[in-house]
């Protein structure tokens, strides 16, 4: 079976473009290993490819969950792994692309076994992130979880809360989970992983080009449609880049330009975070600085010579 290829980067770095060019050379069909783009009603808001730049190349775990529904990286590990040994069966490359990297190390490295989190402690950790902020937030987990504390970014209220949570439902660290993990879905000769790592100026310059873009393509009507469902502003879904900012507009609370500066102020913190996973979980990926689609292609197709042997 052929090696599969993993595409990981921040946020607007090409993630997209680069797939589609190493799919359409070395005969392969692309995976997605984004949290967003997999929910039906994110199409525009999550840069999810169109028809046009598929290009005819099958594409798998694209739009395939409603907005209203929590989906979690074991659900995505549960439906890439079939997916990802189809595709290799028919001597075809599995092209896993996508900015979220707890997808590609639970691929990689196998999944920690979390027991689900119940309704009501998910509400009390949400409640505690509401009244003593994201400081009050660290402050707590590293009193229950010190490890998890200090690996996880100061302003990251999801993974912090989602830390939290875990301890409040088991009285287990996440972190002891997190150091018992399942077998992966690729051993270590299975695959290749590729980290794209832009300049910061340019990727922070076209991060604003690109939401602006979107605007004009239907982001402002997405996101009243997914208003209008009525789904928990908690859900994942309504927290993609940019979303809460949108149905703030939406609700009259901001104007238009705040909400754009806004959303594009976060996305770019999302990126820098993104930088610090991939020096802190990839260390031994490659990294490709350039933003020059032919130089990227490039680098892929020689590195997956030395592999696939």
């Amino acid at each position: 079976m052929r090696p599969a290829i993993l595409i990981h980067g921040p946020t607007a770095s090409g993630k997209t473009q680069l797939s589609i060019d190493v799919a359409r050379k070395l005969d392969g069909e692309i995976v997605n290993a984004d949290s967003m783009q997999v929910y039906q009603e994110l199409k525009v808001i999550s840069a999810r490819p169109d028809e046009a730049e598929m290009d005819g190349i099958p594409h798998h775990l694209f739009g395939h969950v409603p907005a209203g529904e929590r989906y979690s990286t074991g659900q995505w590990l549960e439906q890439a792994r079939p997916v990802i040994e189809d595709i290799q069966k028919r001597g075809k490359t599995a092209v896993v692309v996508g900015g979220t990297g707890l997808y590609l190390l639970a691929l990689t490295e196998g999944l920690s076994e979390i027991p689900p989190v119940p309704e009501d402690v998910r509400h009390e950790v949400l409640e505690i992130a509401k009244a003593d902020g994201v400081r009050g937030l660290k402050t707590r987990l590293q009193v229950v979880d010190p490890e998890a504390a200090a690996r996880i970014d100061d302003n990251d209220r999801q993974r912090l809360g989602r830390a939290y949570e875990v301890w409040l439902a088991t009285g287990t660290p996440l972190s002891r989970f997190q150091n018992r993990r399942s077998n992966p879905v690729l051993n270590p000769d299975e695959w290749l992983g590729i980290a794209l790592t832009p300049p910061r100026a340019k990727l922070y310059a076209r991060i604003d080009r690109r939401f602006e873009g979107m605007l004009m393509e239907g982001a402002m009507e997405e996101a009243r449609a997914l208003v209008s469902l009525g789904i928990d502003p908690e859900l994942p879904a309504m927290k993609a880049h940019g979303m809460p900012w949108l149905s703030a507009f939406i609700r009259g609370e901001i104007d238009a330009a705040t909400a754009a500066d806004n959303a594009k102020r976060d996305t770019r913190r999302y990126a820098k975070r993104q930088f610090t996973w991939i020096g802190r979980q990839f260390p031994f990926w490659p990294r490709i600085p350039s933003p020059d689609p032919a130089t990227r292609l490039r680098v892929v197709s020689a590195l997956y010579k030395e592999v696939d042997r």
